[in-house]
């Protein structure tokens, strides 16, 4: 007899969660990604600001998956789906299923200027964390070579657009970067006098905390020399830097880490999206009209009782992934189908430097040191292999004895920009 057919898009903490949950399901499971590693994107940061390497925070998909006979990995970029006749397109080729899970996750948005991503790159995946590596550390080399002292400056002013989480802790990384790291590395240039300015259109950074916890932050960050520029928009961004409101900022290296679009789950299936290309699906996390297609993580717009949105954040996609697996057995085996979805708040975390943390938690407020090691221990016990563990805690260690950080590589194509 054959078993139901499960495919599930996308590798991230969504889709694998939900893949672990039909481990001993009575079905076939088929994990589709167009990159064949796992990538613990909380740690991105960490990559693009030279404190870890790739592989540190990535596991190849089929080792992760390797003891779930079950389940099997294919490598390829979807491209359509045809909910009619329950198929998947997987580079051309039909991939059929019973029951579709989509964890397609979402990609940077610029708002309708997506010209901007040129000069703008964004923080999604490992190529992107590695192109933000090689810009950062390829401005520091020009300006060592530079005799100009504007272009020196430019070269030297770094600008990271988005006041969340992802913002914040790239302006913190970057400043210890420039101050301490690099600090003792050059001759013509001092490091220490770069600019880090930090872009928000709000009126404060991380605008889903507590405002308490924002304050801290924003002293944190200036003590660090972080320059905060908020409730004033990007109004244009080009190869020579942006324009903020009305003022013009000379800068080599921006980040963009202000906005995020979904991937393309809602044109696949011909139905409506938010105007960040999300889904909106109901509290059993199905777009209305599909009863065997299930959409979780950034690309579903799930809400908890009372219309709270669910915040695109790893801990939603885990336990949807794990709610999901559950209804999929309900589903193809038979059995009561599990109440609807509820996100039990895990909290919020976010570090800003060195000895720096935020943590809001219900109503528990944490800030400082304490919460700085809180968040190291969350995020070590969160990535998915003891050796990933084990290496990770190595080069903290190491940077926070030595302020040394061993991910200095300039590597990929050569960034020609002047």
């Amino acid at each position: 007899m054959t078993k139901p057919r499960i495919v599930i898009v996308g590798a991230g903490f969504g889709g694998l969660a939900a893949a672990a949950g039909l481990e001993r399901a009575a079905v076939d499971v088929t994990v589709v990604d167009r990159q064949n590693h796992h990538l613990f994107q909380p740690l991105l940061y960490q990559v693009a600001t030279a404190g870890l390497s790739p592989a540190d925070i990535a596991w190849p998909v089929r080792s992760l998956l390797r003891r779930q006979k079950n389940a099997r990995v294919l490598m390829g970029e979807v491209t359509a789906v045809n909910p009619a006749d329950k198929i998947v397109v997987v580079d051309g080729r039909p991939v059929p299923y019973d029951g579709l899970v989509l964890a397609t996750g979402a990609t940077h948005g610029y708002f309708g200027n997506d010209e901007w991503a040129a000069h703008a790159p964004g923080l999604k995946t490992l190529d992107d964390a590695t192109a933000i590596r090689r810009r950062l550390l390829l401005a520091f080399e020009r300006a060592e070579m530079t005799s100009d002292p504007e272009d020196c400056a430019r070269l030297l002013t770094i600008v990271i657009v988005g006041g969340g989480p992802t913002g914040v802790e790239l302006a913190g990384a970057i400043a210890e970067l420039a101050r301490r790291t690099l600090a003792r590395d050059f001759r013509a240039i001092d490091p220490a006098r770069t600019r880090v300015v930090l872009v928000e259109a709000g009126p404060r950074v991380l605008a889903n905390f507590p405002e308490s916890l924002s304050a801290y932050t924003a002293r944190a960050l200036a003590r660090l020399g972080v320059e905060l520029r908020l409730g004033q928009p990007v109004t244009r961004c080009d190869a020579g830097g942006v324009a903020i409101g009305e003022a013009r900022l000379s800068s080599a290296t921006v980040i963009w880490a202000a906005g995020v679009a979904a991937s393309p789950a809602a044109r696949w299936l011909g139905i409506a999206s938010d105007r960040a290309g999300r889904v909106r699906v109901t509290d059993r996390l199905q777009p209305a009209g599909h009863e065997d297609i299930w959409i979780i993580g950034d690309t579903a717009f799930a809400t908890n009782p009372g219309g709270v949105p669910q915040p695109g954040i790893a801990p939603v996609a885990k336990q949807q992934g794990a709610y999901v697996a559950r209804a999929i057995r309900a589903r193809f085996e038979g059995g009561a189908p599990p109440p609807p979805f509820v996100y039990r708040d895990r909290g919020l975390l976010a570090t800003i430097g060195r000895t720096a943390a935020v943590i809001a938690w219900r109503r528990l407020r944490l800030r400082g040191w304490l919460a700085w090691w809180i968040w190291g221990a969350a995020h070590v016990y969160f990535l998915v292999s003891l050796r990933n563990r084990l290496i990770v805690v190595t080069q903290w260690l190491w940077a926070y004895l030595l302020w040394e950080r061993g991910a200095r590589l300039i590597t990929g194509a050569a960034d020609r920009r002047s």
